[in-house]
């Protein structure tokens, strides 16, 4: 019985990683039940034995993967790496990585537009992470003025979001590293 359970949970987690991945490369509305059920060795049937609506696998699998970057940041500097600085995760965010895989990175960044229209469950999630990584942003800028880091990583988390999107959306690649390194050079000095 232990075993079953445990098998589900681990399929659970394989339909949640799936959609999550395939949610942030081609939309909420790209990632269908079909393939992603597919892709994970399941029917669409099974699906119900794991989610009672589409609504359910897209709460989970949006939650999933939010605060992904400050978790491979933490883990890099936890594992010896260089400290996570402000300049840092600017420079991680805001990369040719980020930008070329969507699927890897953050949520917000691939679904802003879409989230409004998701279930309040899946709202509620984003909007509970993105106070963290307001405030975890804020805890990198630091200094006295507690009010003023608030500030300055409220705009930064907001430019984040709209530059990677700009730098995916537009067709020139030269004009798309411009958008990325212009606005890590402008959030980089409105830091210092």
């Amino acid at each position: 019985m232990g075993h079953s359970k445990a098998e589900k949970a681990r399929t659970h987690e394989r339909i949640v990683a799936i959609a999550s991945k395939r949610f942030r490369e081609e939309g909420l509305a790209g990632g269908g039940l079909a393939e992603v059920m597919k892709e994970a060795g399941l029917t669409v049937g099974g699906f119900y034995k794991h989610f009672g609506t589409r609504d359910d696998l897209v709460a989970e699998a949006v939650g999933s993967t939010l605060g992904v970057w400050k978790g491979r940041l933490d883990a890099a500097a936890a594992s010896g790496g260089p400290p996570v600085t402000y300049d840092r995760l600017v420079d991680s965010y805001l990369s040719e990585a980020h930008r070329d895989n969507p699927g890897a990175g953050c949520a917000v960044a691939a679904l802003a537009a879409e989230i409004p229209r998701c279930s309040k469950r899946t709202r509620a999630l984003v909007t509970e992470q993105i106070r963290n990584n307001i405030e975890w942003i804020a805890s990198l800028i630091g200094g006295k003025d507690k009010d003023a880091a608030r500030l300055k990583a409220t705009f930064t988390f907001s430019a984040f979001v709209g530059i990677v999107g700009l730098a995916r959306a537009v067709s020139d690649e030269q004009l798309s590293r411009e958008i990325l390194k212009s606005g890590a050079q402008f959030l980089k000095r409105k830091q210092s």
